[in-house]
């Protein structure tokens, strides 16, 4: 009897499963070259450079189909400055033309309104704008036209506050009105110091010149104090000197012209005077030869004015019109006016000097 043969199989009886095996491992092995790609193809997209051939990049515009605008289109520091040294030297070069042309008017007091606002007054700001640091109270109090006097106190050893006054004056006031100061006569002997001040306004305080302003509709300063208020030791900042003998009220009075208080706070600490060398004062013919914690042991460095922080208030007019022709002679009317114009400006440094927390601070 014959047997029938047993075929027995290579692999088994899961033969099946073998054959799926090497197939999901064939798959893997796709599925993972597959990957290998993407991840090159994704660098190559981060850096470009590693194309083989290079390829442009592709604009990027708005849905609008406008262009692509600049990151920025604002001007930067640079540009401001070029800016601001153009309109300088375009500024330069037009006050040279007027002066060379003869297109600018000088009055009889030998007003420059010219040189005053393109010159003087510019050099001035600085000092009001970003080293005092001015505060202007009560501007409105000076009337926009006519004749007026203000009086103001006086400190500082060198009439500094009589310069930042008149920048207050012309920079802020509504109708920027030049003012016109009467100063001592040693101001117009100094060589060159004198000439400036003519062409900025300024005239000699003597009733005279300040009737003739008042008249014409200017707006005058005097500081009654005179050397005594600017010499005055350190130790006395602040408390007013005596006004004379009321020569200003007399100029007020004949021209009807309105009395303005002005009351200066800062200029007694711009050079603190603690000493005066008498001697060397009258051998160079000084009212005082001031002696300050930096000058003249400094030399020139001496005279850079302390950075204290000012306030300049101008009080309510004290109106002189209504008093009669003979009140100008009168003794008591101008003492009584004198009186009254001190008291309310000694009150008003003493109330400005209450709100103060710093010196250089304010």
């Amino acid at each position: 009897m014959n047997e029938v043969a047993k075929v027995i199989p290579l692999h088994g009886t899961g033969s099946g499963r073998g054959v799926s095996s090497r197939r999901r491992a064939d798959q893997n092995r796709a599925d993972q070259n597959r990957a290998d790609l993407s991840q090159a193809e994704e660098s190559r997209n981060r850096h470009p450079s590693s194309y083989a051939e290079s390829r442009p990049p592709t604009p990027i515009v708005p849905s609008t189909g406008a262009l692509p605008l600049p990151a920025t289109t604002e001007p930067n520091a640079l540009d401001a400055v070029k800016a601001s040294l153009v309109e300088q030297i375009a500024g330069a070069a037009e006050f040279v033309r007027r002066r060379l042309s003869g297109d600018y008017t000088v009055d009889e007091f030998g007003y420059d309104p010219h040189f005053a606002d393109a010159l003087w007054l510019p050099l001035l700001r600085p000092l009001f704008d970003k080293w005092f640091r001015v505060e202007i109270k009560g501007i409105e109090n000076i009337p926009n036209d006519g004749g007026a006097l203000l009086v103001a106190n006086h400190a500082g050893v060198i009439p500094v506050d009589a310069l930042m006054t008149s920048v207050a004056v012309r920079d802020h006031h509504p109708t920027h009105r030049p003012l016109r100061m009467l100063a001592a006569d040693m101001a117009f002997e100094m060589p060159g110091v004198g000439t400036i001040a003519r062409k900025a306004g300024h005239t000699l305080a003597c009733n005279p010149d300040a009737e003739r302003l008042l008249r014409m509709g200017e707006l005058a300063a005097v500081f009654p104090e005179g050397f005594k208020g600017i010499g005055k030791p350190f130790s006395e900042r602040y408390k007013l000197q005596r006004f004379g003998r009321g020569g200003f009220v007399s100029a007020a009075l004949r021209t009807g012209a309105p009395i303005i208080p002005c009351s200066i706070v800062g200029s007694e600490e711009i050079y603190p005077k603690i000493g005066d060398i008498t001697p060397l004062a009258r051998l160079m013919g000084m009212p005082y030869f001031p002696v300050t914690p930096f000058f003249p042991h400094f030399g020139p460095l001496g005279l850079i004015p302390l950075p204290s922080k000012w306030y300049i208030e101008f009080g309510k007019p004290i109106y002189t019109d209504s008093y009669d022709a003979q009140a100008s002679e009168d003794p008591m009317v101008l003492f009584e006016l004198t009186d009254h114009v001190r008291e309310t400006i000694q009150h008003t440094l003493y109330r400005l000097l209450a709100q103060r927390r710093n010196v250089y601070l304010g």
